[in-house]
């Protein structure tokens, strides 16, 4: 793993109106723990984001070992702290014009909008960056916030795959959205 300060998106700073999008940093640590920690967070996400989120978790994902921090995964800060990532995991061969987009916010900062614009901002900087001609994401079907994040950034929901997950309360369909952009 790369030193933070070598990585290929560490000097990525996208500013918002609201918010700063920019790589994660070891500094983050606590702010991470008190927005991760949250039992409201990982309701939509998938098992990598565990509950209760543990200082050795925090740890661990800034430490690039529970996602590749090499990769376009950036820190949602607010009022001067992270709260929050938005990340697409580029695809590989015969996909490689496309990327899986995911994200997650601290609740203290749900329901006022910014999660749209965050999102609209991250691709603005993303797509050209990667070339990507198709950027796609699957949401929980108890997760209609995120439903509409997407479509208020131009996702169509394209399927669902049912009973593709299995949470604490049961099983769960996935709804999968796409966007396409022409090159």
């Amino acid at each position: 793993m790369a030193e933070a300060g070598s990585r290929p998106y560490a000097g990525v700073r996208v500013q918002g109106e609201d918010f700063i999008l920019r790589a994660w940093s070891a500094d983050d640590l606590g702010a991470l723990l008190r927005h991760a920690d949250d039992p409201q967070v990982p309701r939509g996400l998938s098992e990598r984001f565990p509950h209760p989120y543990t200082r050795a978790d925090g740890e661990a994902f800034l430490a690039g070992r529970v996602v590749d921090l090499d990769g376009p995964v950036l820190a949602i800060e607010i009022a001067g702290e992270a709260c929050g990532s938005v990340a697409v995991r580029p695809g590989q061969g015969e996909r490689a014009h496309g990327a899986e987009l995911g994200y997650w916010l601290g609740r203290r900062h749900w329901g006022q909008g910014r999660m749209t614009r965050i999102v609209a901002a991250y691709l603005d900087w993303v797509v050209p960056a990667l070339r990507l001609r198709r950027v796609e994401a699957s949401v929980l079907d108890g997760n209609p916030a995120s439903a509409r994040v997407l479509e208020k950034n131009g996702f169509q929901e394209e399927g669902r795959r049912r009973a593709a997950v299995l949470k604490a309360d049961g099983f769960h369909d996935l709804r999968l959205f796409g966007r396409l952009w022409s090159r």
